[in-house]
């Protein structure tokens, strides 16, 4: 079934669009409206369609075959797809060209302002903190990319005036080519997904991609990277009311960020005063007996479960594992500090986190699953104390998504007697 009007002069008369997550779904749905004949696969056979057949895609579930390239002129890969999928290496072999989701995206925003957020950690708080300081300056605001709404599906309602925040991974960075952000925010660089990029250096020029063709650059200082640099020890016009010295960081960036956007002084304080955080991200889910139980699910790596720990001052009953990422461990078990009086090891990395911490000279109870590390973190925790949920790993051997993983223990925590 071909697409619903004519094919815009820009784009190709049939399209493959491998993968269907949220992504691939809003890229697949944009290109069927402009009149594309679109092709969408998805290696799963119980991916979820939505409306795609309703609106003309022709779907292909539980299949990767090449034959699928047939006639195809462009390949839209989202972000969950690997550059080695069979697919995606077919259509670098036949020579079809490849756009990820975001490139798509940025081509439909026509001639709205964007700003794009990258880093290794901090990259939501960031996207949404700046958000909020370009809404308290009275702006029309998106916020969209790897943060929770596709940068397609943003940019076919957006206002033509809207501001567009895009939160921007190395996945969707890898396969970019016309992408221009007007501001381009580069928050930090350490290892992290090293089990789909390989090498750390592979994993980095992904990321640096971000400044290509970007109108500012804003990077952290002392990197020894071209631009507007940022510290967490910079002024600014207010204290962020969320805690930790990385977040005072990401707000730095965020406030210089949006000073080269032009928004004054009051507006940005204004919302780093009010702007409370996301959920996952440190969020406070219960006092119980003078013990806080905190959820930061999304520290999905040693990077980030060590901003975690470093934002609390008082005793912490600390809850790690999850899925491996191809990181070592060995460091961060060796600088955890002493406020950390317990520590529960759940999922699949348990083995590799107690290796590491037997050569720290650190205790741990394996836990097995988080519902038995919470019963355990309670009956351990006394008041003062607060049980940290920052595992270092990702999530995916006993959970959907991280956000499946904090929701679990927000859960778990309100059923507490």
């Amino acid at each position: 079934m071909s697409g619903t009007g004519p094919v815009e002069t820009w784009l190709p008369g049939r399209v493959l669009v491998i993968g269907l997550g949220r992504s691939g779904r809003a890229a697949a749905l944009a290109l069927v409206r402009r009149g594309v004949h679109v092709v969408a696969a998805d290696r799963s056979a119980e991916a979820e369609p939505g409306r795609l057949v309703a609106a003309g895609v022709e779907l292909h579930l539980g299949s990767e075959e090449e034959s699928l390239l047939d006639g195809v002129d462009l390949v839209v890969k989202s972000p969950g797809v690997p550059a080695e999928s069979p697919l995606a290496a077919a259509a670098r072999a036949w020579g079809v060209e490849i756009w990820s989701e975001v490139e798509l995206g940025y081509r439909l925003l026509g001639a709205r302002p964007l700003i794009g957020v990258t880093g290794t950690n901090g990259k939501t708080t960031t996207t949404e903190l700046l958000g909020a300081i370009l809404r308290a300056d009275g702006r029309r605001v998106e916020v969209a990319g790897n943060v929770g709404r596709a940068l397609t599906d943003a940019a076919e309602t957006a206002e033509p005036d809207a501001w567009i925040v895009c939160e921007l991974s190395s996945f969707q960075l890898e396969d970019v080519r016309t992408l221009a952000c007007d501001v381009a925010v580069l928050l930090n660089l350490e290892p992290d997904h090293l089990d789909r990029h390989g090498t750390f250096g592979a994993y980095r020029a992904a990321k640096l991609r971000i400044f290509e063709r970007a109108r500012a650059r804003i990077v952290p200082r002392g990197l020894g990277l071209e631009g507007i640099e940022f510290a967490a020890d910079d002024p600014l016009p207010a204290e962020p009311l969320i805690p930790g010295a990385h977040n005072r960081e990401n707000a730095a960036a965020a406030t210089a960020a949006a000073r080269v956007a032009g928004v004054p002084e009051g507006a940005i304080a204004v919302a780093l005063a009010t702007f409370p955080g996301v959920p996952h991200r440190l969020e406070l889910v219960r006092e119980l007996r003078g013990v806080r139980w905190v959820n930061d699910s999304k520290a999905t790596n040693t990077a980030a479960a060590r901003r975690g720990v470093a934002a609390y001052d008082v005793p912490l009953r600390l809850i790690l594992g999850g899925s491996l990422k191809g990181e070592d461990f060995g460091a961060f078990a060796r600088a955890l500090p002493a406020i950390v009086r317990s520590i529960y090891l759940i999922g699949a990395a348990a083995d590799e986190l107690a290796a590491a911490l037997d050569t720290a000279g650190r205790t741990y109870v394996r836990a097995g699953d988080l519902e038995a590390a919470v019963a355990r973190a309670a009956a351990d925790a006394q008041p003062g104390d607060i049980v940290l949920l920052s595992p270092a790993c990702a999530s995916f051997d006993q959970f959907e998504n991280f956000e499946d993983r904090g929701d679990t223990f927000r859960s778990l925590v309100e059923e507490l007697p």
